[in-house]
């Protein structure tokens, strides 16, 4: 049989959904590492990655519902949610890749100061071997007293040598970058997802009543 035909079509686009499911899992973990490493809770860019996880695993089991039962209405409303996934996701894709090194420290630097706890600064400070944030040790800070680094250092010492930023920085950047890239590439597999459900939604099932086809 060719692969046009209705049981390619099919398994093509069951496969599809599979790799989504697998995509959406890659760009909700990543992304979670981001926001964790870079100690902030209300970075919108990767908020809205880990939205677009849930919304393609989501959109994705539909698919796959509407892709063994030929389900003409699920497979219509397939294609019109991956349309508009794909542009969210190419947007905020590209906002990731984009995101400045000044505006990455604004943000750590904002989730530092306003919404990490001492225990959670404690945790970063023993898990990256640092001491601070920016090279000044603010009486808001915990005590680098458990870092090694620090071990046979002054505090203002460990924290003008050792300071967080610039590996939480590098870490942020390398997950803003490795987010970004996944879902840019993938955000255009969504197109072949459409295409894909248009064909197969306009193919007769062997298997049915000719009469019921649309």
């Amino acid at each position: 049989m060719g692969c046009g035909d209705f049981h390619c079509s099919r398994n093509a686009l069951i496969a599809l959904n599979t790799l989504y499911i697998l995509v959406s899992i890659i760009l909700i973990s990543v992304a979670a590492t981001a926001k964790y490493a870079a100690v902030v809770t209300s970075t919108s860019v990767i908020g809205g990655i880990i939205a677009c996880g849930v919304f393609l695993l989501i959109v994705a089991l539909i698919g796959l519902v509407g892709a063994v039962k030929h389900h003409q209405v699920l497979l219509f409303f397939y294609m019109v949610i991956l349309v508009l996934l794909f542009l969210i996701e190419m947007f905020v894709s590209i906002a990731c890749l984009v995101y400045s090194e000044s505006k990455r420290e604004d943000v750590i630097t904002y989730g530092w100061e306003h919404q990490a706890s001492n225990i959670t600064k404690n945790e970063v400070q023993i898990q990256y071997n640092c001491c601070s944030l920016n090279g000044t040790n603010s009486p808001s800070d915990p005590s680098c007293s458990e870092v090694e680094r620090c071990k046979h250092l002054t505090e203002s010492e460990c924290a003008t040598k050792y300071p967080c930023l610039e590996q939480l920085d590098d870490l942020m950047h390398k997950a803003l970058r490795s987010v970004g890239g996944v879902g840019l590439f993938f955000s255009f597999t969504e197109l072949v997802g459409v295409w894909l459900a248009i064909r197969y939604r306009n193919q007769k099932d062997p298997r049915a009543n000719p009469s019921a086809f649309l």
